[in-house]
């Protein structure tokens, strides 16, 4: 006599046992994939994110796939001996969280696949040859949807603090011109909005915001506009505690600064990012050339506010922004 179990698991072929779609990858490859972040402590979140995507993919750590984890904080030597790291242990695809990251990959090989999770503007950047056509070995995601987007993160920060004049773009001299149509297009709103907008260069190697902050200060900035570049998000909580000393609202790219403390993002949501790279990595898996994969715009899109830090402002959210909010944090 067997037991009703064993019946089952004898009817079905055991796939009761295993997630459906992780039975019916090929037995015995293991998928090895390399991800590198520039924060030291990699998300949490997207990691989670990336991972269960790649499960419903049919991919299971500890199974079929492994993960290894690397940082670069910020630096462009480190982020190269990382990637050497990882070419060295034979992964099967480089995941890059940046440019700087997506950069430094590139530079080392040219035969592993690279898949872009947040790009800033790729093409441009020299990243690839095209969105539509990228060529080479990199593909994948990127955060831009034209400069309209930044163009709505300055005005929503212009709602959320109406008396603000003068606002500082934060970032260093290769953000600031890496994408002339998107700064522009910037610059062209802020002067709708009764605007001046004036760049507060940072130093990226090493990272240094001495400067850029003596510029905020002498320029007698109401506020900051901070892009999402790696050595900006690295560093967020150093930018945080400068905009909060200095009493001054803030607009991020990303929802993990509004976390920590900033006053507002907006921009492509991270998780429906990670989600997304999960699927260029299965059909590089199953034999894509990323080459033949376009690069994809965010579809995607979040606005999250932090009501602590406006009240420090002493800012007052109104209900009809607030009720728009993907996320409000008390």
């Amino acid at each position: 006599m067997i037991s009703r179990r064993a019946f089952v698991a004898r009817v079905t072929g055991g796939l009761l046992a295993v997630p459906f779609a992780a039975a019916a990858q090929p037995s015995g490859k293991v998928y090895r994939v390399g991800l590198l972040f520039a924060a030291s402590d990699p998300t949490s979140l997207v990691v989670t994110v990336f991972r269960n995507a790649l499960r419903d993919l049919g991919y299971v750590e500890g199974q079929n796939l492994v993960l290894e984890r690397r940082n670069h904080g910020g630096s462009v030597e480190r982020a190269s001996k990382v990637i050497a790291e990882l070419i060295g242990l034979k992964v099967d695809v480089i995941v890059t969280g940046n440019n700087l990251a997506t950069r430094a990959a590139k530079e080392a090989t040219k035969s592993i696949p690279i898949v872009m999770a947040t790009a800033g503007t790729p093409v441009e950047q020299g990243l690839v040859a095209s969105l539509a056509r990228p060529g080479g070995n990199v593909t994948g995601l990127t955060v831009d949807a034209g400069p309209e987007m930044e163009g709505k993160r300055l005005e929503l920060l212009k709602e959320i603090a109406p008396r603000i004049l003068r606002v500082a773009w934060f970032g260093s001299k290769l953000a600031w011109e890496g994408d002339a149509s998107a700064r522009k297009h910037v610059q062209a709103v802020a002067r709708t909005l009764g605007m001046t907008l004036f760049h507060a260069e940072t130093q990226v190697e090493p990272t240094d915001f001495t400067s850029a902050f003596a510029a905020v200060t002498r320029e007698r900035a109401d506020a900051m506009f901070v892009p999402g570049t790696p050595s900006n998000n690295n560093s967020r909580r150093t930018i945080i505690e400068f905009a909060a000393k200095h009493h001054l609202p803030a607009s991020y790219l990303f929802r993990e600064s509004v976390r920590d403390g900033g006053l507002m993002s907006y921009g492509a949501s991270q998780s429906d990012q990670w989600r997304r790279v999960a699927g260029y990595v299965d059909k590089i898996f199953k034999g894509a050339k990323p080459a033949d994969l376009p690069v994809e715009q965010p579809t995607k899109f979040e606005l999250v506010i932090n009501l602590k830090t406006a009240k420090a402002l002493g800012l007052t959210i109104a209900p009809s922004l607030l009720a728009r909010a993907d996320e409000v944090i008390q």
